[in-house]
């Protein structure tokens, strides 16, 4: 991925050295900030549900496409998995659990395509 990079280059320092700033800048805007600004009640409640949202975001393409098609087939490993798995969340409510048997089904379900 970086072979090509020549690390040697003023402008790859002064592009890292930048995104170093904007990310410190951005991240830490509430920690600087943030006794002195109240967030409202509600924008709070919405809040909660970002990283849910951001993560469904992600993952949601990735188990239901196929190249440029949606895929709700049974032979979708993923989308098998990512049911398995959000089913497991409903009945024990624990994130890192509900990870780890995910993907624990879905290494299963592959293993046992592979074999078949």
């Amino acid at each position: 991925m970086f072979d090509g990079l020549d690390w040697g280059r003023t402008d790859v320092w002064i592009s890292i050295a930048v995104l170093v700033v904007a990310t410190a800048a951005t991240r830490s805007t509430f920690w600087l900030v943030g006794h002195h600004i109240s967030i409202p009640r509600r924008i709070n409640e919405m809040l909660r549900y970002a990283p849910a949202c951001a993560l469904a975001a992600i993952i949601a393409p990735d188990m239901l496409m196929e190249g440029q098609q949606v895929y709700f087939e049974l032979s979708n490993l993923k989308l098998l998995s990512g049911i398995a798995a959000t089913l497991f969340f409903v009945i024990r409510r624990n994130m890192l659990q509900t990870i780890v048997f995910g993907m624990l089904v879905f290494t299963g379900l592959r293993l046992l395509h592979v074999f078949q």
